[in-house]
């Protein structure tokens, strides 16, 4: 190829390679920016990096410096219980063996009592003994009559005349200790005439309240409830200030329950709740309880018994 053949292709071909070296200066130009930009960004990452690296040891070095200050308290905390544990380990022992001590003491002083009353019980029946051995020996008894049993009149034994004392070998601890026997072993046929034998001969010692209260919770449990509202009425009637008052006036009103007079016995008790609250928190709850069941409130009302 002739020298002018070769200068014309260069000449024109130069076009082309001018704009081919610009594109490449351009990319060249592109690359050497994302090359600044990647250092920019690994210098400002491991800033950061290091940033958090010395956050992250702070926080290693204030929680290590938190354990050690819990750990310190927590012994103190110990040492200070166990001083305490120890300096009152001797009062408290001291007071749990007075405790004891009183326990014992009020212990024995509840069967003193328990033992005095059951004495004074006897000797009260051994009066009443007296009593009427001294009747008859003054004046002998006439002949017993025969006995009604359970149908007799309820509530007072003595229909007839009262005799002067009791037959031969009878005393009143006796009778009643054998009545209330029956009476517990549900005996009820041979515990009413016990019951009514003593009421016959001994109606004014101090058992007499019980015994006709007994007498009364015969029929009760019978469901002879009229004759157990009379015979209840007579516990209130006879002897209106004994220990057996306040269960013979809930009794009566549920003796008027079982007769359907429901007035009545929401009566009797308001008045048990009224009169026994302060007294007999028991029976109270109790006759508040059959109120509730009956759909009534407690109410209120006069503390004088009333009469059905």
């Amino acid at each position: 190829m002739s020298l002018s053949r070769v200068a014309i292709l260069l000449f024109a071909l130069s076009p082309f390679a001018f704009g081919a070296s610009k594109e490449i200066m351009e990319l060249q130009r592109d690359v050497a920016m994302l090359q600044d930009q990647v250092r920019n960004l690994q210098s400002t990452l491991d800033q950061k990096v290091a940033a958090i690296q010395t956050l992250t040891q702070q926080t290693l070095d204030s929680a290590n410096r938190t354990n050690t200050a819990v750990a310190v308290m927590e012994n103190r905390f110990d040492e200070t219980m166990k001083k305490q544990e120890l300096s009152l380990n001797g009062p408290v022992a001291n007071v749990g063996q007075k405790l004891d001590q009183m326990s014992e003491d009020f212990r024995a002083v509840r069967e003193s009592v328990l033992d005095m009353n059951s004495r004074m019980s006897k000797l009260d029946a051994k009066m009443a003994d007296l009593q009427n051995l001294i009747n008859t020996t003054r004046s002998p008894p006439a002949a017993p009559p025969p006995s009604t049993g359970i149908g007799g009149a309820p509530g007072d034994p003595n229909s007839g005349q009262a005799p002067s004392g009791p037959p031969a070998g009878m005393s009143a601890e006796t009778t009643y200790t054998n009545a209330f026997r029956d009476y517990q072993a549900g005996k009820s046929a041979i515990a009413f005439q016990e019951f009514s034998d003593y009421l016959k001969y001994f109606g004014n010692t101090s058992f007499a309240p019980n015994v006709q209260y007994y007498l009364a919770d015969i029929y009760f449990r019978q469901q002879d409830f009229n004759n157990a509202l009379q015979s209840f009425d007579a516990v209130l009637e006879k002897y209106p200030d004994n220990p057996k008052t306040a269960d013979a006036l809930y009794m009566k009103g549920m003796c008027e329950m079982g007769l359907g007079r429901n007035d009545a016995a929401a009566r009797d008790f308001r008045e048990v709740y009224a009169r026994y609250l302060d007294t007999d928190s028991d029976i109270a709850a109790k006759a508040k309880a059959r109120l509730r069941e009956m759909g009534l409130t407690v109410g209120t009302v006069s503390k004088r018994r009333r009469s059905n």
